[in-house]
């Protein structure tokens, strides 16, 4: 089930009389007649619901002599709301420029001639500087702490506060005093 056709599903299930048609055909198919009376309401309503409920898919009709017989579609329910969310997004291309355009207008708050003028306080905002810095690092590579160091203090002079957010983040480790940087923090 794609995005849009999940919020037309949604948006049609966001109606009592129509809930209560989706239940009426879950104990068994019916016509607009049949329904009306059940339900109390007349067949034009029914009709103008059932139109809604068709088109979302959530509804599938066949003819029988002079009948239209209405059933619910239990390949559109049997989908899970995960399923719907895993969904590539159909506006995914422009919230990945949205997102780059603000890592861009952070490095460029936070950096001047590839300096760190300070430290971001707010965490997100850090995170984005100190994936940048960490492209300094080769992968696979081993360092010591003097050679991390070294290669922060080119970015800023607190490399210790740096280094240490670094390893909190995921994006350095340290295991005996052998710093390794983390390819998949930095992607």
């Amino acid at each position: 089930m794609t995005e849009s056709e999940a919020i037309g599903l949604f948006k049609c299930l966001a109606d009592r009389s129509r809930i209560q048609i989706l239940k009426s055909l879950m104990d068994e198919e019916m016509y607009v007649e049949r329904l009306s009376e059940r339900l109390g309401l007349t067949p034009a309503t029914i009709s103008f619901h059932l139109k809604k409920l068709v088109d979302a898919g959530a509804v599938k009709s066949r003819k029988e002599q002079y009948y239209t017989i209405y059933a619910i579609n239990n390949d559109v329910f049997n989908v899970s709301i995960l399923d719907i969310l895993k969904e590539r997004s159909e506006e995914k291309k422009l919230q990945d420029e949205r997102d780059e355009a603000y890592r861009k207008k952070v490095l460029d708050s936070f950096f001047e001639y590839g300096k760190l003028k300070s430290i971001p306080a707010q965490r997100k905002k850090e995170l984005i500087v100190l994936k940048e810095i960490a492209k300094a690092f080769e992968p696979g590579r081993e360092y010591t702490e003097r050679e991390i160091n070294i290669i922060i203090a080119d970015y800023h002079d607190d490399f210790c506060t740096i280094r240490r957010d670094m390893i909190s983040e995921g994006i350095l480790t340290r295991d005996k005093m052998i710093y390794k940087l983390v390819t998949t923090a930095v992607e």
